[in-house]
């Protein structure tokens, strides 16, 4: 049909069928389920190694009387040991990143893999605060591969599936806070709790090397299955007639990847991992110091068996909750929910170690409890967010790698300063009555409101992906 001038304007039908296939929502692209399945087993090696340590660090810094029997200046020393993974990686992970942009993912995840096994049986064998230092630094260094990985689960995903395949990682890191506690805390001192079966005074030289093996020995489960199973995900250069590479198919330099939703990304990331590190860090301290000065008192075991439960408890709510949560509400609205969490928490540690201190009733703090890891669960949901954001921000699919990379750069260091200044806090609180003793939780408390007003500069929808 024509109008008066001559145009020609389509038939009401045919443009009925027009809207009608363009609202046409897309068809998810199902997921490569032994590609994502090796990613997800090399995902839940990163907190094995990090976190098994934590149910008996404290044990273990008190038992190399490096405090000199204080028990209020374990917290330096213990924040110093876990933070030293984080600020070595810092060193790293960028240049690790970047060259898997160049020769390949495969190759540098192997590296990190091998690095966190041998590092892991290094740990265990220390009976040195030096020793203890040197392998954690060790760690560190060999490790990129939090950066890479991302990168991979990038790469094996698109716009259509992307919530699904990154809604799994905070799962996995779920059941790894899960597996790790349990491990530190159950197969520590083993010649004490299995005293038929570790007869040898091997043991008893080294009653934390039974979960360092184990540890260790799923990094190198995860190097096999890399080694023989995964698939590289960096395409090979293509060529034009000339046999010059076009611009879009090579990484960008460093400057040009500092756009405006690269650096977003990673502000929120920042913030996120930042709050969420000292809460790991912190817990645990918490749980292990007497109730005299506010904490629960509890054995290493305890410690970790209430770690695998919310561990437990996270990976299914994670799995079942969050992908159809963020394509109902967005990423953006289930990002500033998450960060909303941190306040509370820390509110909720600083009511427990109140009601601990003066003796209050024990069923309340159990109460408490249970409901700060309630909302642990809801604050992980902003990992998958952000993720989707950092993934979405890379100027082109060959700069995704050292996006990551320059995230986890950013990520380490205050995943370094973290643990380290809390647990330090915690320390100088109690032992300089900050506060009445309780000063690190108000402190946190403040701190994690101030972040809030980061998350809101991101968009409603994550960023068009660029080829």
């Amino acid at each position: 049909m024509s109008d008066i001038d001559g145009a020609t304007t389509a038939d009401p039908d045919e443009q009925t069928a027009l809207l009608f296939n363009n609202s046409k929502p897309k068809v998810r692209t199902p997921l490569p389920k032994l590609q994502l399945t090796i990613l997800l087993i090399l995902n839940l090696c990163e907190p094995i190694t990090g976190l098994s340590i934590y149910p008996y660090i404290n044990q273990l810094i008190g038992e190399l009387d490096i405090t000199g029997g204080d028990k209020r200046k374990v917290g330096y020393y213990a924040g110093l040991i876990e933070s030293l993974f984080f600020v070595t990686q810092a060193f790293t992970v960028l240049h690790w990143s970047r060259a898997s942009d160049h020769i390949g993912r495969k190759p540098v995840l192997l590296i990190g893999l091998a690095g966190s096994a041998i590092s892991m049986l290094f740990f265990g064998l220390s009976r040195s605060f030096w020793l203890l230092v040197i392998s954690r630094c060790l760690c560190g260094l060999l490790n990129g591969n939090v950066g890479v990985m991302k990168s991979v689960m990038g790469e094996i995903t698109d716009s259509t599936n992307r919530a699904d395949g990154f809604a799994m990682i905070p799962v996995i890191y779920a059941l790894g806070v899960t597996v790790a506690p349990m491990i530190g805390g159950s197969l520590s001192r083993p010649h004490e709790r299995f005293p038929e079966t570790f007869t040898s005074r091997f043991w008893r030289d080294y009653p934390y090397f039974l979960p360092c093996v184990v540890s260790a020995s799923v990094s190198f489960f995860g190097f096999i299955i890399t080694l023989i199973l995964l698939k590289e995900t960096v395409p090979r250069r293509s060529h034009d007639e000339n046999g010059m590479s076009p611009p879009d198919s090579k990484p960008v330099p460093l400057r040009q990847l500092l756009t405006y939703p690269v650096l977003i990304s990673i502000a929120n990331y920042v913030s996120l991992a930042f709050l969420e590190i000292n809460i790991y860090a912190l817990i645990p301290l918490f749980m292990a110091m007497p109730t005299s000065i506010g904490g629960m008192e509890l054995s290493p075991a305890m410690i970790g068996y209430l770690f695998g439960a919310f561990g437990a408890f996270n990976g299914i709510y994670q799995t079942l909750c969050f992908a159809r949560i963020a394509r109902r509400f967005g990423e953006r609205r289930v990002m500033i929910t998450a960060m909303s969490m941190f306040p509370i928490i820390f509110l909720l540690l600083l009511t427990m170690s109140i009601m601990l201190k003066n003796r209050g009733p024990q069923w309340i703090v159990w109460t408490l409890l249970t409901c700060m890891f309630l909302l642990m669960a809801m604050m992980d949901m902003g990992f998958g967010c952000v993720f989707i954001y950092i993934t979405t921000s890379s100027p082109n699919k060959r700069s995704l790698g050292a996006t990551n990379g320059l995230t986890q750069t950013t990520v380490s260091i205050v995943r370094a300063i973290g643990p380290a200044m809390t647990t330090s806090l915690f320390s100088f609180s109690v032992t300089n009555n900050l506060l009445g003793g309780y000063g690190v939780y108000v402190i946190l408390s403040i701190l994690s409101c101030a972040m809030l007003p980061i998350v809101t500069c991101l968009p409603p929808k994550p960023w068009e992906e660029k080829d």
